[in-house]
């Protein structure tokens, strides 16, 4: 008599994350793109500055320019010029005298302190301009030194380093006007399945509509990768198959749901085992237990659970990190769990992390959250109008309202 097959243990999240992490890559390729169209791309070279900044020591208030040591109790300096920005004062400046000063305007020579303009006193005699100090000032107090912020040849962003809105500020800040960034990755997806419907028509018996392509889609965006959407497809073994050959050939990464659950007498499965290496996995998270991870050619495969939950559980919890590390992102995947008082009590079994989908706000004693609704994986409402998963360990059960818990605020991907 045959033995039965002795179940492989389920993976963690975390072990699933790190076995895939260990294999990849980054891709190879760059290209060169204007500042303007540069937000959210990754640096493809380390960027050093070639100037100072500020270029050149300037005023970090409006006020008057002087020299602290010539500052004396009841000892007035004549003020001998202006000095506004974008105009600077270049005549020498006499011992005892001063030069009124905007924030940003250069520094006369000679000069090395300001004084705030709310701290002087103002006198004119014979068409001549003086102050009186009301308070002693600190040699090189509000004086913003060149090369301060930023030296010349200082490294300002890594290589892998993503650009984001006030970046490009500093970039532009700093002259540059294209940078070197990564090529982006171009990743696959499609659905399959007879009882599937695209959105707009009839909804036959029996039948539902597509969803999870859309939502893919539109999380993969977020994430600023290239989407190629190559349709819905009937369950057909040839079209099915022509559409993997086609992702493998044009595709970096392709990404599918449903046909990889242990057992599965579906289409994806057989031609995955056909076309590629791939571990089918069970992964020890809910929702999302049946993931998929390999390798077709050279493209990179994923196959999420057919629940639409799932699905966006496992792509943002399980195949984000890695395509940020395929597209040459140097970054911390780990997660940035918060702690909340949960209002409401959860039902939970041991045996595998929950990510259930919450609602949480600032009150008065904190961090609040609660669930919303049915935690049901095929129930997208839940995704849709939460901002968190509440997330409870492996081996914990269910939690009595009042408790802390961990919380992660939705990633871009969601928000």
């Amino acid at each position: 008599m045959e033995k039965a097959a002795i179940p492989k243990p389920m993976l963690s999240a975390e072990q699933a994350l790190a076995q895939m992490l260990a294999q990849v890559l980054p891709l190879g390729g760059q290209e060169a793109v204007p500042i303007s169209e540069a937000l959210d791309r990754v640096l493809a070279q380390p960027l050093l500055s070639t100037i100072d900044v500020p270029g050149y020591d300037n005023a970090a208030m409006d006020g008057y320019a002087l020299r602290a040591a010539e500052v004396k109790p009841g000892q007035p300096l004549l003020v001998v010029g202006v000095a506004l920005a974008g105009h600077a004062f270049t005549d020498s400046v006499p011992a005892g005298s001063c030069v009124r000063i905007t924030t940003g305007a250069v520094l006369p020579a000679g000069l090395d302190t300001v004084v705030m303009q709310e701290q002087v006193t103002l006198s004119a005699t014979n068409q001549q301009q003086s102050i009186l100090c009301q308070l002693q000032p600190t040699t090189a107090e509000h004086v913003r030194r060149a090369g301060e912020d930023i030296c010349k040849g200082q490294q300002v962003f890594a290589i892998g380093h993503k650009l984001r809105p006030a970046d490009l500020g500093l970039l532009a800040s700093l002259g540059f006007a294209s940078v070197n960034v990564k090529r982006k990755l171009n990743v696959a997806i499609f659905s399959t399945g007879d009882e599937l419907l695209p959105p707009g028509q009839p909804l036959l018996p029996g039948h539902i509509y597509d969803s999870n392509r859309y939502v893919m889609a539109a999380m993969l965006q977020r994430l600023g990768v290239e989407v190629l959407d190559l349709g819905l497809l009937p369950d057909n073994v040839d079209a099915i198959e022509q559409a993997f050959i086609q992702a493998m050939t044009e595709a970096d990464v392709l990404i599918t749901s449903a046909g990889v659950s242990v057992g599965e007498a579906d289409f994806t499965r057989q031609i995955l085992q056909k076309l590629g290496q791939i571990n089918f996995w069970q992964v020890a998270i809910k929702p999302g237990k049946p993931f998929a991870f390999g390798k077709l050619n050279h493209c990179w495969f994923f196959g999420l659970p057919g629940n639409p939950v799932a699905a966006v559980v496992t792509l943002e919890q399980l195949v984000q990190p890695v395509l940020r590390k395929l597209s040459g992102e140097a970054a911390d995947y780990t997660p940035a769990l918060l702690q909340a008082i949960c209002s409401v009590p959860l039902k939970k079994q041991p045996g595998r992390m929950d990510y259930q989908r919450g609602w949480y706000w600032q009150g008065e004693d904190g961090l609040n959250v609660k669930t919303l609704g049915s935690q049901s994986s095929g129930m997208l409402s839940s995704i849709a109008h939460a901002n968190c998963y509440i997330v409870l360990e492996r081996d914990s059960g269910s939690v009595p309202a009042g408790e802390q818990v961990f919380i992660l605020p939705f990633s871009s991907m969601l928000r």
